[in-house]
């Protein structure tokens, strides 16, 4: 019998699971960030800390992002745009969730590659066309995996992905936001 191993502890993340049926506060987590303007269009983003299983948690290390614009939109282009960090997040989360779910279906992975592209009309946040929305138009995501399963249980996995993403259920549901002076 061949054992996989996509490094993903399914185990825990099941355990996890159960423990949490029996207690949901715990399950609330507040995930933050703090971003600063340093000039022009560019900012600074430090993930450090967040809030879960009923305390303030830290990860390993602060994590800092950039944002900048394209030289196209007259500015320096010294990182990606914010909303290339929601495709980064998108197809982070549902590539993450394709090694998860193929770890537990004792599926194991020789690589996996997600290409993604959203389309966007910039007239909406440039002020030129107020019919035009501000984001995405379209995503797209495209998965190339190379596994020990069938075509079948490969549209399984990235099936159940979609189903368990955090990232696409933010993009494709209503999420209340409130934005604040303070």
């Amino acid at each position: 019998m061949t054992t996989t191993d996509n490094g993903v502890n399914v185990q825990a993340l099941l355990d996890a699971r159960e423990v949490l049926k029996g207690a949901p506060e715990a399950a609330q987590f507040t995930w933050k960030a703090t971003s600063e303007w340093q000039n022009g269009v560019h900012t600074t983003t430090k993930i450090q800390n967040f809030f879960g299983l009923g305390a303030e948690q830290n990860h390993k290390a602060e994590t800092v992002l950039d944002a900048d614009h394209p030289e196209v939109f007259a500015a320096p282009d010294d990182a990606i745009t914010p909303i290339e960090y929601l495709l980064v997040g998108l197809t982070s989360c549902l590539t993450a969730g394709v090694a998860s779910v193929a770890q537990n279906r004792g599926i194991q992975l020789r690589s996996v590659k997600a290409t993604i592209e959203g389309n966007h009309d910039i007239r909406g946040i440039l002020g030129a066309d107020s019919d035009v929305r501000n984001g995405f138009n379209d995503i797209k995501v495209n998965f190339s995996i190379d596994a020990d399963a069938s075509p079948e249980e490969i549209e399984a996995l990235v099936a159940q992905s979609q189903k368990r993403s955090a990232v696409f259920d933010a993009l494709t549901n209503p999420t209340d936001v409130t934005v604040a002076v303070v």
